[in-house]
């Protein structure tokens, strides 16, 4: 093969940065579904995992508004500005200044919920007794795990944006090692306590490589709490808070619902949508996410013709795996419940796991849509997409929940992916002709 045929495979190519994290995914999707199983394995009766799942929700929904919101939409086009033009120092203050103010900010915030959390958690669940003492207790271990991926995070969109991908990728791998391990070796000694103390083993390895990663590859930390595009990142972020929000909400409520009915059915909805998510990060996420310092180089520089080749190329890409790929899933459910230790209620999880499996196609596209919308430094639109997105979520979960019961949930969560895609779609070109100008 010769060496033109070979340089579309560099992880600095959409192609080759996109293969690049779809094996990566795919590990990160492998070890995940062997978390499932080992958790389900551990505890038949699948209290103490639905319990689990459950904690990290409200540390979540606080992470992706305070954190992820500015992290994600506005962090890595600022970035490529800088590497656009060569400029590795101030790449390197504005993550610095990022890291500390976000670290500052996201710690605050974790530490008054933690303390408060007896108090707020009857509120987000249904759990009683020795349920709720454990989901107050996993749910402030939650949010030391995501005080350290504020760190993690803000070092991996450094990674993005200098197309970095393989550390990138292998440390989400190594993070969902720490729970199975903590699973195996930990709960023999401490119980319960044994998954989520291997979890934030695994937080602390994620953050360690990664920072090791943006060393070997250019970055100098400077003790700093602020830079100049900051605000900008506020001003990005702002209407992606509302939008990761109501997302996060729409899980919290899926949760509630889930945890009112028969024990197990957070976990069956959860390993359910956990097998669509791995098609979902092979295919949408990865090529996303390797497309996504492309799309913002082209967008800083105005070259229109070059942003559009990288999305249509991308979007008949991304049909040409999905499409099968959600046929396939839906006849693998058996198996897939076998993996994860769920045959015992096979009816309820392939039905979940078929609906989940419909908006495998359009689930993907919107990933590389938004990132689209953000590479031309729009977040408003996005946002309302996705709180539309979330709002039908959670009215059709709502609407059909005493008919249909679990299966409600995955319904919802299709529709709202539908939806949000054909409003992208219809809006994106707009808001590109707008940068031209």
């Amino acid at each position: 093969m010769s060496e033109s045929k070979l340089s579309v495979f560099s992880q600095n190519r959409i192609i080759g940065g996109a293969i690049v994290l779809a094996i990566l995914q795919f590990g990160a999707s492998l070890m995940g579904l062997i978390r499932d199983r080992v958790l389900a394995k551990t505890f038949p009766d699948l209290d103490i995992v639905d319990v689990y799942i459950a904690a990290f929700r409200p540390s979540d929904l606080l992470f992706q508004v305070v954190i992820m919101a500015g992290f994600s939409v506005a962090l890595v086009p600022l970035l490529a500005q800088y590497r656009a033009n060569n400029d590795r120092k101030q790449m390197s203050d504005l993550l610095s200044g990022v890291v500390s103010f976000a670290a500052i900010i996201f710690g605050a915030v974790a530490l008054l919920s933690s303390v408060y959390f007896c108090k707020i958690a009857p509120v987000l669940s249904h759990f009683e007794g020795e349920s709720m003492e454990l989901y107050i207790s996993f749910a402030r271990i939650a949010l030391l795990t995501n005080f350290l991926f504020v760190f993690g995070n803000a070092f991996g969109q450094y990674l993005i944006t200098i197309q970095k991908y393989w550390i990138y990728g292998v440390t989400p791998i190594l993070y969902t090692l720490g729970t199975i391990l903590g699973t195996i070796y930990l709960t023999p000694i401490y119980g319960a306590f044994g998954p989520i103390y291997g979890t934030l083993s695994g937080a602390i390895v994620y953050v360690i490589l990664r920072l090791i990663g943006i060393t070997i590859s250019g970055f100098r930390p400077s003790f700093r709490i602020w830079h100049p595009d900051i605000p900008e990142i506020g001003r990005l972020m702002y209407p992606r808070m509302i939008a990761l929000g109501v997302l996060q909400l729409e899980l919290l409520f899926f949760d509630r619902i889930a945890s009112g009915l028969d024990a197990g059915s957070i976990t069956i909805n959860a390993y359910a949508r956990n097998f669509q998510a791995v098609a979902v990060g092979i295919a949408g996420i990865a090529l996303a996410q390797s497309a996504f310092s492309l799309l913002s180089q082209a967008a800083a520089k105005k070259e229109i013709n070059r942003f559009y080749i990288y999305l249509r190329k991308g979007i008949k890409i991304l049909l040409i795996l999905t499409i099968p790929g959600a046929v396939a899933l839906t006849f693998l459910a058996p198996i897939a419940a076998s993996l994860v230790h769920l045959s015992h209620v096979l009816p309820l999880f392939t039905v979940c796991l078929t609906i989940y499996a419909l908006s495998i196609p359009f689930e993907s596209i919107n990933h590389l849509m938004l990132r689209a919308f953000y590479s031309i430094k729009n977040t408003i639109t996005p946002a309302i997409l996705s709180v539309v997105n979330g709002a039908t979520a959670i009215a059709v979960a709502w609407f059909f929940s005493s008919q249909l019961g679990v299966y409600s949930l995955a319904l919802g969560f299709t529709v709202g992916q539908i939806v949000q895609m054909v409003g992208l779609g219809i809006l994106l070109p707009r808001k590109v002709e707008q940068i031209r100008s």
